[in-house]
């Protein structure tokens, strides 16, 4: 699965989505720390993989991962937990394709809605949910932290 992204030169960038497993967790947990100012640590990536309500992929360019998506589910929902790439590889279109598969992939297993959490600031993230079909539906206040931010809460029905 996967394929499509483009560079800024135009260059086409193949790219592959696949499950992770425990030997992708410690290449997760670096993409983490090197996206997030408060980010998740080794033991919360393991402990999603282990639970069978919990979608764990990884994106990967040339045999490396170089993105990652977890999509809890519980009832006929679900809520993007996290996504992040490589921010060396940023702006080619490797979040949009790592969303696209995750909604088809709970589209797929039957659930009904997604949801998720961005930062108020986080006008690229904003503008890659609000044109994949999220809508705000909700803000948390000073959910975030390092730096203190409010949470915009964002939905999406798949049905």
């Amino acid at each position: 699965m996967g394929g499509g992204a483009r560079t800024a030169a135009g260059r086409r960038v193949v790219a592959t989505i696949r499950a992770a497993t425990p030997a992708d967790l410690a290449a997760i947990a670096d993409l983490e720390r090197a996206s997030f100012n408060d980010p998740w640590s080794l033991k919360s990536f393991a402990d999603s993989l282990a639970h069978g309500f919990v979608r764990m992929n990884v994106l990967e360019v040339d045999d490396a991962i170089a993105g990652y998506s977890v999509v809890w589910a519980s009832g006929e929902e679900c809520e993007l937990a996290n996504l992040a790439v490589d921010p060396a590889r940023r702006g080619g279109g490797l979040g949009a394709q790592l969303l696209e598969h995750a909604l088809r992939q709970a589209h797929a297993d039957g659930l009904m809605v997604m949801f998720l959490e961005v930062r108020a600031s986080n006008a690229v993230a904003k503008q890659l949910y609000e044109r994949r079909g999220f809508h705000e539906v909700g803000r948390r206040p000073r959910y975030y932290k390092n730096p203190e931010e409010d949470a915009l809460i964002l939905r999406r029905d798949l049905g």
